[in-house]
């Protein structure tokens, strides 16, 4: 046994394979937006809507939920706690009664550079110390990845 765990068919143990390093990568940087964004007063899946409505407002729900594939429950549970917070507001269509549209508040349109400041924010920390050359060496990889998953996928 290698100090560190047994070795992988790259040489390296497996608490360093790629793939590990990967999500490790991925856990912490969900963890880290979320806390910056609760300090916005945002929740989970709250910046998503947003992004949504800052390209186009007045969506319904039914929109809302096939556009970013989530269940249309838990979208009036989003949208109900982001009215509450001021971020939306849910008026009538006026073709049609029945339907609710939603729009942004202020606040809502507001919180969009506070947003983007999280997303500058977070690219400053995790390439701190990354020359201008690593970054556009791991662009190029991060670019092979994607591709290789939509390939693999049949997406694209």
């Amino acid at each position: 046994m290698y100090p560190g765990g047994a070795r992988n068919m790259t040489g390296t143990s497996d608490s360093e394979s790629l793939d590990r390093l990967f999500s490790q990568i991925c856990r912490l940087k969900h963890a880290r937006v979320h806390t910056l964004y609760e300090a916005l007063g945002l929740y989970r899946g709250q910046p998503r809507v947003l992004h949504a409505l800052w390209d186009r407002e007045g969506l319904t729900h039914t929109e809302l939920s096939r556009q970013l594939r989530v269940q249309p429950a838990t979208i009036t549970k989003m949208i109900q706690r982001m009215e509450k917070a001021g971020f939306v507001e849910r008026r009538p269509d006026p073709d049609d009664q029945r339907v609710s549209r939603v729009y942004l508040t202020a606040a809502g349109r507001a919180i969009r550079e506070d947003v983007q400041q999280v997303w500058r924010r977070l690219e400053g920390e995790a390439f701190s110390g990354f020359s201008e050359e690593e970054r556009v060496l791991l662009r190029g990889f991060f670019l092979r990845i994607r591709d290789n998953f939509v390939q693999a996928s049949g997406a694209g």
